[in-house]
């Protein structure tokens, strides 16, 4: 097609309709079908439309092309392949329906898209030649020439079928009144929300009804595989208090960490800040006639905490002003000038920043210095004795190890023996359980769940040390009594009966509240809250409820009658209609435009799905499309 460039002048303007024709060529993006030469094997088959193939390589190829640059999780990849298939099956049942109707995109037709979407490959209607043509295409869209002439081609063919099939479809002035109406008109309610948590704790549970309900639904409670682990600990703290460091050793690392030692000169500060950001000339000097007469008072025995509280503008304020230590470096210039050269009790005179003035006080200075060996010795010998631990840690951890590998099976009494560690047993544990002396670690779930009776583990490093497992016991999953399970048949015989709870208040202040009582006074004596909403459109949010078309019925609810229940997925919420607010009829014409163009886009978007699903029907009806959709299966990362 590409040559048609080359001989013909173009006559097409670029208008407006570039976008449409990036939103038509959207569509259908990433959905041609790949080009590679690999033969076509019947097994990589997934879908015959008319005599068009579609393969796992096509599938794969879109997807590519669909994620590149994205990393899509494991179990969406599905979804998408369902999703990519569809559009390719869809892609190709046009060509087949187009081909019996007789619809056809010209060469013209193709050729003036291709101007809308790369204008740069002409010079005004002179085509620039096919390596500009083909670096454009490369470059917009990564692909060659034939892939993007067909995608033309496709999204031309679908935009025609649109047309043919939307263009019959109009708005009667009736819709256009129903859906201004239907988005406009507003109510007020009462209501009252009931939770099945808040009547958990009413709930009775006594012997009987937790039996009666354990025998009914005992199926379902089955007693998970537990296991009871015996541990030896080689702990890090116990370690430490075994290690003996030196006085040389302290002072050879105090000597090669000595600039970790480094104190920096610091201020401890507070201040009174007066802001001056976006205020007048005037404004500043008022303010600053202000900060003066602080500053007068805070030289002359005003308590400077209290007269921070007092005038101060920053956050700290509150702390009296102090703002802690500061470094140098670490404030603008003209507040560390002041706080680096005042001495320690002093106020300094108003100080302008870019922040406003300020009064600062100096508490007190530290120089900059090295701290001493005997400061930081107590620093030093933690640091020490936890290095050492560990290294004798490691070194009795491998012998553990080798005596393991060596002996074959040794017990853990035997090692704790051996080594001096106690050796301790947790309560019976199921998967993902923690003892609670080790903390959660995925090292001791897969050992102790992996394991057989009797063995024992090497040592797993953990934070505080290395332990070695062994399984004591292993007790099998089993159906459960009830005397094991209660706790759990216990809770779920409370939940569903709170539900149940809920469902029977709901009834009954619903007939209460339609028998004439007022709906708060129901509510009050069942220890319930009424509430009172505001106007709400369906569009808007009820408080504690959420969207309001999940009350959609109490729109069409007279005001003062109350509408039946409302289920909300887990709570339910009985309501009294308080107000009808109907749409102004002079807002219509200012919106009647808008809704026209949602009311006709919808339409047309609803008439287009159906028509597409209508030519799927039909063509498998008449064995033009087939389907083998099992094949999919090997393009599920889980497969």
């Amino acid at each position: 097609m590409a040559k048609w460039f080359e001989t013909d002048k173009l006559g097409v303007r670029i208008l407006l309709g570039i976008i449409v024709g990036f939103l038509g060529i959207g569509m259908l993006l990433y959905l041609v079908p790949g080009q590679g030469g690999m033969q076509l094997s019947q097994a990589d088959v997934v879908a015959q439309v008319g005599s068009t193939s579609i393969t796992l390589t096509d599938i794969r190829t879109q997807m590519d092309r669909l994620t590149r640059g994205s990393n899509v999780p494991p179990q969406m990849v599905p979804a998408l392949v369902q999703e990519t298939l569809k559009q390719l099956v869809y892609t190709h049942a046009l060509d087949v329906e187009a081909e019996r109707l007789g619809i056809h995109v010209t060469d013209e037709e193709r050729r003036d898209r291709i101007l809308l979407l790369l204008p740069d490959a002409f010079q005004g209607d002179t085509f620039e030649g096919m390596d500009r043509y083909s670096g454009e295409v490369q470059q917009r869209f990564q692909m060659q020439v034939p892939e993007f002439e067909e995608l033309i081609r496709q999204s031309l063919l679908e935009e025609k079928f649109q047309q043919l099939v939307t263009d019959g479809i109009g708005v009667t002035p009736d819709e256009e009144q129903e859906s201004f109406r239907f988005h406009n008109e507003k109510i007020k309610i009462a209501y009252v929300l009931l939770k099945p948590e808040d009547f958990a704790t009413k709930v009775d549970a006594s012997d009987a009804d937790v039996a009666a309900y354990f025998e009914k639904n005992k199926a379902k409670y089955t007693v998970p595989e537990k296991r009871v682990v015996e541990y030896a600990r080689l702990d890090f703290a116990a370690l430490r208090q075994r290690v003996q460091v030196s006085e040389d050793d302290e002072r050879a690392d105090y000597n090669d960490h000595i600039d970790l030692y480094q104190v920096e000169d610091r201020a401890h500060v507070a201040h009174i800040l007066f802001k001056t950001v976006g205020k007048t000339d005037a404004e500043v000097a008022e303010i600053r006639k202000k900060a003066e007469d602080v500053l007068q008072k805070a030289k002359h025995g005003g308590n400077f905490a209290d007269l921070a509280k007092q005038y101060s503008e920053d956050t700290s304020k509150d702390n009296g002003g102090d703002i802690g230590w500061i470094t140098r470096g670490q404030t603008v210039p003209e507040f560390e000038q002041a706080a680096f050269t005042l001495q320690p009790g002093s106020i300094s005179d108003l100080v302008k920043t870019q922040y406003g003035f300020h009064i600062i006080r100096v508490i007190e200075r530290q120089l900059a210095r090295t701290k001493t060996f005997d400061e930081v010795r107590p620093e030093i010998l933690a640091n020490l004795q936890e290095q050492e631990a560990e290294q004798l840690a490691d070194t009795i951890a491998n012998q553990i190890a080798e005596d393991i590998r060596r002996s074959g099976h040794i017990s853990l009494q035997d090692l704790g023996s051996k080594y001096g560690l106690p050796v301790q047993q947790s309560q019976p544990l199921a998967e993902g359980d923690v003892i609670p002396d080790l903390g959660p670690s995925p090292d001791i779930q897969q050992n102790a769940f992996r394991m057989r009776a009797g063995d024992v583990s090497t040592p797993i490093r953990l934070q505080s040390g290395y332990v070695i497992l062994s399984v004591k016991e292993i007790q099998p999953v089993h159906p459960g009594t009830l005397a094991e399970v209660r706790d759990s048949v216990v809770g779920d015989f409370r939940q569903q009966r709170s539900v149940e709870l809920v469902q029977e208040r709901a009834a009954e202040i619903a007939k209460r509240a339609k028998a004439g009582e007022k709906l708060d006074a129901v509510a009050k004596s069942l220890d319930l809250q009424s509430k009172t909403s505001e106007l709400f459109s369906r569009g808007d949010s009820v408080p504690d409820v959420g969207t309001a078309s999940k009350l959609e019925t109490a729109f069409s609810t007279p005001v003062g009658q109350t509408g039946e229940p409302v289920f909300l997925g887990a709570n339910w919420v009985v309501y009294q209609v308080l107000e009808h607010d109907n749409p102004d009829p002079a807002e219509f014409d200012q919106q009647k435009q808008s809704i026209e163009q949602d009311l006709l886009q919808a339409k047309r978007q609803a008439a287009y799905e159906a028509f597409r699903d209508s030519l799927q029907k039909q063509l498998e009806s008449e064995g033009k499309i087939k389907l083998y959709p099992e094949k999919l299966k090997r393009l599920n990362p889980a497969s």
